[in-house]
């Protein structure tokens, strides 16, 4: 199983076992879940978020090109989370990140990404993860 923010702390440089910001993280994450829900990529039906590290790119979706769908949550989360000061560095960013945006646009309208599972429920542990994530 791959788990999202795992795979998210790792594209960010955040060393997997480091927690202590894994709140700003599955924040910036879920944010940007909204946005691919905007764009039609993932579960039709409600929009993604995760609650720790137990939600795999599985749950968010069966199809299509799931690993550019990685690289975007990992730059946008980069880029809100840690963005670049070097100023070209940035731009590079947002240029891929439109590009993804674009091409993930195109794969929705030609079918290549269909929705994700309708079964991506909150398990009993989720919600127990969520609880204590808010005390």
């Amino acid at each position: 199983m791959d788990s999202i923010l795992t795979s998210v702390k790792k594209m960010i440089g955040v060393h997997e076992d480091d927690t202590s910001f894994d709140v700003d993280i599955i924040l910036a994450i879920n944010s940007v879940f909204s946005i691919l829900y905007q764009l039609g990529v993932g579960p039709k039906d409600h929009q993604f978020v995760i609650h720790g590290n137990t939600e795999t790119w599985v749950n968010f979706m069966v199809d299509g090109n799931v690993e550019m769908v990685k690289n975007y949550v990992g730059l946008k989360v980069k880029m809100i989370f840690d963005p670049p000061t070097i100023g070209t560095l940035a731009e590079a960013y947002k240029n891929q990140i439109a590009e993804y945006e674009w091409r993930l646009n195109v794969a929705v309208e030609t079918g290549e990404i269909g929705p994700g599972p309708d079964d991506a429920e909150l398990t009993p542990e989720q919600v127990d993860s969520l609880i204590d994530m808010l005390d």
